[in-house]
């Protein structure tokens, strides 16, 4: 099979390769303080032009949250930042064989999910909250149920309007007929009866 020269029709002669750029220099502690004090400064400058500037991602219901709410979005942005420092060293460990390091990374990854859903549609999903997940979410009923009998059906630890409280372990254990009767603690006697030696039996040549 006879191979055919091809000729390229395309000039290149005017092609220059592009500039290489010096690597930045490290910045010093002073000039990172300054050109943080900067950024800063010109974001006042926008958000007073602009009132939605930061907001693009926060749901309507949480952009006007007083500051001291336990999940304002500046407040769940900063726990975003420590959740994925946790989970980058977490993935750390996955690589060095850690055990249960692979769960703690799924655990702060999932947190992470949740608080991005909070900030995109202003419902908080996750059953705790804090930058370290510190903090239990307390539920609230907001439509009773009944069973087939008529009785409310209730979970412990859920604030119920119709008794106005938290409903606890105690008053589960009420409503079953459970009496609260702790377990006493037994000892068990040390036994200071000397053990017998076992001897080894010898293996036939």
């Amino acid at each position: 099979m006879v191979k055919k020269n091809i000729n390229a029709t395309t000039d290149n002669s005017e092609w220059r390769a592009p500039k290489k750029r010096k690597p930045r220099k490290p910045m010093t502690t002073v000039q990172r303080e300054a050109a943080a004090k900067r950024l800063e400064k010109a974001r006042a400058v926008r958000a007073e032009k602009n009132p939605d500037y930061g907001q693009s991602g926060i749901h309507p219901t949480l952009r006007d949250l007083p500051d001291e709410h336990y999940a304002h979005p500046k407040k769940v942005k900063q726990w975003i930042k420590t959740q994925k420092d946790l989970a980058s060293a977490e993935r750390a460990s996955v690589r060095q064989g850690v055990k249960g390091a692979y769960a703690r990374q799924c655990d702060h990854e999932g947190y992470i999910r949740n608080m991005v859903k909070y900030l995109r549609d202003g419902d908080w999903v996750d059953n705790f909250y804090g930058e370290h997940q510190e903090k239990r979410i307390q539920w609230r009923c907001v439509a009773l149920a009944y069973d087939k009998d008529g009785n409310v059906k209730r979970d412990v630890g859920t604030w119920y309007p119709d008794i106005g409280m938290v409903y606890t372990k105690e008053m589960f254990n009420e409503d079953k007929g459970i009496e609260n009767v702790r377990k006493e603690r037994t000892t068990r006697k040390r036994n200071t009866r000397p053990v017998a030696k076992r001897k080894k039996k010898s293996k036939a040549a």
